[in-house]
């Protein structure tokens, strides 16, 4: 029953007895939308119910619950029956045929991608929703498995084109046999209406997670940063981290936030000496067997001596030294995968393999053993020192003196402490080591070298009960030696050690009551990143407060599996899995699109999908591994970045094609700036998720120019407020960023051409045209060196009154500055003085370059008089 004042309640009381518009209906084994069938043989213990008959009650801001309940009509809830109860069910929802879908699956524990079919049986597993196309009725219907009770769910392909819902709790303790909501449904007709939708339907009904609207984002959203993780892996260490910022700042770009990865905390291994930490850790997957021996910084950080950096005889760093760690790393990591190749082939005699083995274990050691660092005191190594001057308190506060920009120090840390968890008896909190068990749908998912050494090495979970005491004790510490928010990776690893704990949906709430409790406490209430968590479980039950994560895979600057061309089309695959999944994440979250190297191969390709992303630019560069031509394409000189205003989705065309390999489509996504929309257009083709082998993979017969085409209706203007009225001009410019071309194009033109070359993009800027009188007509397209040129430019005033008409604009950064003028102004003036400009007859270009004015934070006046 629902409370007497609930907003749900009242609603639905006044909407008793009045009929609303029927567009779904369950009947004769046939559910449709308006008389369209979407599933046929639908079995008969499947129900459908409206959406007020099972939303009762939520605490919701009033606009959206008012939102939500004026559409109520087009959603509602699938359940199922069955007769005996169990903590695993798997049930059709009836047959898929024939119509095209989109989805999101998790190729991964912790990662997902879009897929497309046209039938139930194309579907992946552990399938996060569904969207089908119904060209029939001009609409769209989506099908999201969501939670109910302690049951989460997902979809699978079935036999003959059914499809398969499964419910598990993950835990043989808890076992349920009726479902009334295990899965929403919703129509609409218009996908990006349809997404949110939905999800605003799912928050009310659930009343677990809060929508992003809801929430304020991290400061560093609009913002440039530099992650440790690729530079040094789990070598990072003060002095390492020093020169890193500081290469950003001498070559012209200074970070804003900074991410210490991991490689920090105070882990070892069972079996070690539980108050020392694990020596010589280098690569990903040494350490995640490892767990916590304390909720500090780890012994490198804490001998740091605080100002041993900050005079003239600060050490220097030899930037050669972790990249030659990690080579002598690989050839240990090589030897021992030959050794246990030649085990598992029957191979007896493998004392070969283990001499190269220990030979490289002592050269890696004695690497280590070479240089000690002299920013650290050898008097604070052992001891539990948290004197001002020494740790981690002493270097984020030397980092800042030294940095004025840098707004913000995260540090990295996974879900359960550490990718191991916690060891048992190391700190006050309970813990206990508990074995790995995966649910039968991560049977479809890729094989992962993390999922691998976690199931060897069990879970130090601390108990769910302890969960507040966990965060708190960690984030608490971390606040007060000036960390300002973390990056919790690993997150998935809750539901492989939910059976002991009430199943993966109560141990999920309790630990996320303690995580959101901590970052409301420590970090503002939003400094975190979220990563290695795109499941429903975590977005239905972890984001009441968390408002930013990742929403691709890692950055791979190479493939893993040994395919040379790896190089290149994991980085299509990158910007696919960050585009799709953005479609439904950016309901719960700012979609965060990784870092990237500004020297990779294709730094270049990936840096226009950040320039036009929505989110903050950061890198992962070595130190001295730097493109500083490319990164102030994208960076400001004071490490603010132009960043768009919304965040970047694929253009409707992309929504049922296959960008990665169907050999014709190009990834278009579209987003908006102030004073006009952007469209990228991508060529991803060249790799994807091959169903056979479980695992995405190189195609190379696909990794060749593609053609398509861009039109001004690709940007969907209606999805800001603010920009819907520019969606309505009579005439836009449109300005390519590679080509430097400007076009004119109305709502009636054809549709520009492209091709666009293996790995490469263009960026297409639409603006509005205006016309200052009858014969004047002008459009700002902005720092024309920066990607996105329409994001340079803040405000945008046109004077139309007077014998002379102007047009004042306020511009962010240094460059050149680009207008279209279908006449030459008489006079432009640049900070209130009059200046030259250069104007061409034949195309419109009106330019003139700007300075960086540091006095007004970069940003000029610009003004043109006609």
């Amino acid at each position: 029953m629902a409370p007497p004042n609930d907003p749900v309640a009242s609603k639905l009381s006044v909407l008793q007895g009045e009929r609303l518009e029927k567009y779904f209906d369950l009947s004769n084994g046939k559910f449709s939308v308006q008389g369209v069938p979407l599933l046929t043989e639908v079995p008969t213990n499947v129900s459908f119910s409206p959406f007020t008959s099972i939303c009762q009650s939520s605490d919701a801001p009033v606009p959206l619950l008012q939102r939500v309940l004026k559409l109520d009509h087009r959603g509602g809830f699938l359940g199922f029956n069955k007769d005996e109860p169990s903590d695993r069910l798997m049930n059709s929802l009836g047959r898929l045929s024939g119509r095209d879908f989109l989805s999101i699956f998790r190729f991964k524990t912790w990662w997902s991608t879009m897929w497309v079919g046209n039938s139930g049986s194309n579907l992946q597993m552990e399938t996060q929703w569904v969207l089908l196309d119904v060209p029939e009725i001009r609409s769209y219907v989506i099908v999201i498995p969501i939670i109910e009770g302690s049951f989460r769910s997902a979809l699978h392909p079935g036999s003959d084109g059914h499809v398969m819902i499964c419910a598990e709790s993950g835990s043989s303790q808890v076992k349920a046999s009726n479902f009334d909501a295990i899965a929403y449904v919703h129509v609409c007709d218009n996908p990006y209406n349809l997404m949110k939708e939905a999800y605003s339907a799912i928050r009310i009904h659930l009343n677990t997670f809060r929508l992003l609207e809801e929430k304020t984002v991290p400061n560093l959203v609009d913002k440039f940063g530099w992650c440790t993780w690729d530079a040094f892996y789990l070598t990072v260490e003060p002095l390492g981290v020093w020169h890193g910022v500081n290469d950003f700042a001498e070559g012209g770009v200074s970070p804003r936030f900074v991410i210490i990865d991991d490689g920090w905390q105070s882990i070892n291994m069972d079996g070690e000496n539980p108050n020392e930490d694990t020596k010589n850790l280098v690569l990903g997957g040494t350490q995640m067997t490892a767990r916590l021996h304390r909720l500090d910084e780890c012994e490198k950080f804490r001998k740091y001596k605080g100002g041993s950096l900050l005079g003239p005889d600060a050490p220097s760093f030899d930037p050669k030294r972790p990249k030659m760690l990690i080579s002598k790393a690989i050839e240990l990591e090589h030897a021992e995968k030959y050794r246990d190749k030649a085990a598992q082939s029957g191979v007896t005699d493998l004392s070969e393999f283990e001499r190269k083995i220990v030979k490289f274990k002592e050269e890696l050691n004695e690497m280590f053993g070479a240089e000690e660092s002299s920013v650290s005191s050898p008097g604070c190594g052992s001891c539990s020192c948290k004197a001002e001057n020494y740790g981690m308190k002493a270097f984020t506060r030397d980092l800042r003196t030294k940095f004025k920009g840098l707004d913000d120090i995260y540090v990295w840390h996974a879900l359960c402490g550490a990718w191991g968890g916690v060891r048992p008896g190391s700190t006050h909190l309970s813990t206990k080591v508990i074995p790995c068990k995966l649910s039968p749908g991560l049977d479809g998912t890729m094989e992962d070298l993390a999922v691998v050494k976690i199931i060897e090495g069990g879970i130090g979970l601390v108990h769910p009960d302890q969960a507040v005491d966990f965060y708190d004790s960690m984030h608490s510490y971390l606040a007060e030696v000036g960390i300002t928010g973390v990056k919790v990776d690993v997150i998935h690893t809750l539901e492989y050690v939910s059976e002991e704990y009430g199943g993966r949906v109560e141990l999920a709430k309790a630990y996320f009551k303690g995580l959101t409790s901590s970052l409301a406490k420590n970090f503002k209430g939003n400094g975190l990143i979220s990563s290695m968590q795109q499941c429903n479980d975590f977005f239905f039950l972890g984001t009441n407060q968390i408002s930013m994560g990742r929403v691709g895979d890692d950055f791979w600057f190479q493939d893993p599996n040994g395919d040379p061309m790896g190089v290149y089309w994991l980085q299509g695959v990158h910007m696919i899995h960050c585009a799709y999944n953005s479609m439904w994440m950016s309901q719960f979250i700012q979609p965060d699109w990784d870092m990237f190297q500004s020297d990779h191969l294709c730094a270049k390709f990936h840096a226009g999908s950040r320039a036009i992303c929505g989110g903050p630019v950061y890198v992962s560069d070595s130190v001295g591994g730097h493109d500083f031509d490319l990164i102030k394409k994208l960076v400001y000189p004071d490490g603010t970045i132009p960043k768009c205003q919304h965040f970047a989705l694929p253009t409707r065309d992309c929504l049922f094609k296959n960008p990665l390999f169907d050999q014709k489509t190009i990834l278009k996504i579209w987003n908006f700036n102030k004073f006009g929309g952007v469209i990228g257009a991508f060529n991803c083709q060249g790799a994807g998720w091959d169903p056979k082998e479980q695992r995405i993979k190189g195609h190379s017969q696909c990794y060749k120019p593609m053609s398509g085409t861009v039109h001004v209706f690709d940007i969907e203007w209606d999805q800001k407020i603010e920009a819907a009225q520019m969606g309505k001009s009579e005439e836009y410019i449109v300005y390519l960023n590679q080509t430097e071309e400007l076009v004119l194009m109305t709502p009636k033109s054809d549709a520009i051409q492209v091709t666009i070359q293996p790995s490469s993009f263009e960026l297409f800027s639409f603006v509005p045209i205006e016309k200052v009188d009858p014969t004047i007509k002008f459009a700002p397209i902005g720092l024309t060196n920066m990607f996105n040129s329409g994001g340079t430019i803040q405000e945008l005033e046109y004077i139309k009154s007077g014998a002379e008409k102007r047009v004042k604009i306020k511009v962010k950064g240094d460059g050149d500055f680009l207008a279209y003028s279908s006449v030459s102004p008489k006079k432009s003036y640049l900070n209130g003085a009059e200046v030259e400009f250069e104007w061409l007859v034949d195309s419109g270009k009106l330019s003139l370059n700007l300075p960086w004015v540091e006095e007004t934070g970069g940003t000029s006046d610009v003004a043109f008089v006609f």
